[in-house]
């Protein structure tokens, strides 16, 4: 089979079959162009010709390249590829997968990076002032605080929200999350975001209806479309810089804070990896490292003898746990 036809058949088989979302299957058919380009060069014209071989001097030529790609996208690029061809095995297009005794390279553990909550409290204030503070007149300010609280409530990701629809809010205090594979999972929303969202919906999101065409969706930018998750994300990075937040903010930020925040409050990480959407308990423990420095800091500074003891004329010993 022509590379490129094979490639446009596995894009629409995660699409359609695996129900993959929109961001993701743009993902790979970036990885995968960047393929075809390259066998192109090499001068194969048939998924036939490609061996394990051919897959190896792919990736050590991408590797190699510059800028160097970043090991993450490496081993997104690998992932891409080798889904490829595990698809042409399974529908019977190929006999051998190429791909099959490949590794993904191993990455640098990278823990997630989490706001304090006072952080939170003034990124969400910096988003738009509390819903009773608010002109009516002020539809996007409204939009936007309701937005954040959202997400900090939720701890969804922005590309979740911005799809939900009005009808996904049950009574304003559960929301119906639509994850990665179109899983659904319900999320209890906390009473600010609930303030938040009733303000939105009851003074701000029919004037933004009213500049649209109309739309189920439940946020709406200025001119009455859906909002998109770009806009989204400069929603939250003009809040970071109101808020003169020095750490870079994401979008995934509030969910990893979120995620910590819970599980510093004593919330077991089942419950969270539930909340979170988490196919597998593996993926939210990440956050139980992130709290067990948090915690070790705070002991560190708190315990007498935790990192030395002063002597009586007044000098600190450094001493880890260790005797006099």
């Amino acid at each position: 089979m022509r590379p490129d036809r094979a490639v446009d058949d596995y894009l629409r088989h995660v699409a359609l079959d695996r129900g993959l979302s929109d961001h993701t299957v743009a993902a790979y058919r970036r990885d995968l162009a960047t393929y075809l380009a390259w066998l192109d060069e090499q001068g194969i014209g048939d998924t036939s010709d490609i061996g394990a071989e051919t897959v190896t001097a792919f990736v050590a030529a991408h590797a190699s390249s510059q800028p160097q790609p970043a090991p993450s996208s490496l081993a997104r690029l690998q992932s891409s590829v080798r889904g490829l061809h595990r698809h042409l095995t399974r529908e019977g297009i190929e006999d051998e997968d190429p791909t099959r005794r490949m590794r993904p390279p191993r990455q640098p553990r990278r823990l997630p990076k989490a706001l304090t909550i006072t952080q939170v409290e003034d990124l969400l204030d910096a988003a738009g002032p509390a819903p009773a503070e608010v002109s009516p007149t002020d539809p996007v300010a409204l939009r936007d605080r309701a937005l954040l609280e959202l997400l900090y409530a939720t701890g969804a990701r922005v590309s979740e929200i911005v799809q939900l629809d009005v009808d996904d809010l049950a009574d304003r205090e559960v929301v119906r999350v639509r994850g990665k594979g179109d899983k659904e999972r319900m999320v209890p929303v906390g009473s600010y975001a609930r303030a938040a969202l009733e303000a939105y919906l009851t003074r701000a999101r029919p004037e933004l209806a009213r500049r649209g065409r109309g739309s189920a969706r439940l946020f709406l930018g200025a001119r009455g479309a859906p909002l998109s998750r770009q806009s989204a994300w400069l929603v939250i990075r003009a809040a970071a810089e109101r808020a003169q937040l020095t750490a870079h903010v994401s979008p995934h930020t509030l969910r990893h804070s979120f995620a910590t925040h819970l599980l510093q409050g004593g919330a077991d990480v089942r419950v969270v990896q539930e909340l979170l959407g988490h196919a597998s308990v593996a993926t939210t423990q990440i956050y139980t490292h992130v709290s067990i420095d948090a915690l070790r800091d705070v002991y560190v500074t708190a315990h007498p003898r935790a990192r030395g003891y002063n002597r009586p004329d007044g000098q600190e010993v450094e001493s880890i746990g260790g005797g006099q």
